[in-house]
């Protein structure tokens, strides 16, 4: 169940490493930004390298449960279905 809090953090890949466009707005928010910066960046700026390792991992757990067909084509047509086939896989997944 999604909770109605909203998040603290913002966490992302190199390739949303704009000042302007992306990092100063989410610091005006008042939100973390967990965005590693670019190697050529001129002033680099630091970031929380282990919460970054954490949305590596999830990152990659998404990517090993897409390898599972039905569920990168949803072929269940309920929602309950769907659900369960993700719970399946994901059971799968971790158990590997």
């Amino acid at each position: 169940m999604l909770s109605d809090t909203p998040a603290q953090a913002v966490l992302g890949d190199k390739a949303y490493d704009a000042q302007a466009r992306v990092i100063e707005p989410l610091l005006m928010a008042g939100k973390t930004i967990v965005i590693p910066p670019r190697s050529t960046r001129k002033d680099q700026r630091d970031y929380d390298r282990h919460l970054y390792k954490a949305r590596h991992l999830i990152e990659n757990f998404f990517a090993r449960l897409k390898q599972y067909r039905c569920i990168a084509t949803r072929y269940d047509k309920t929602a309950r279905n769907f659900l369960g086939a993700v719970h399946l896989a994901g059971a799968v997944v971790w158990l590997n």
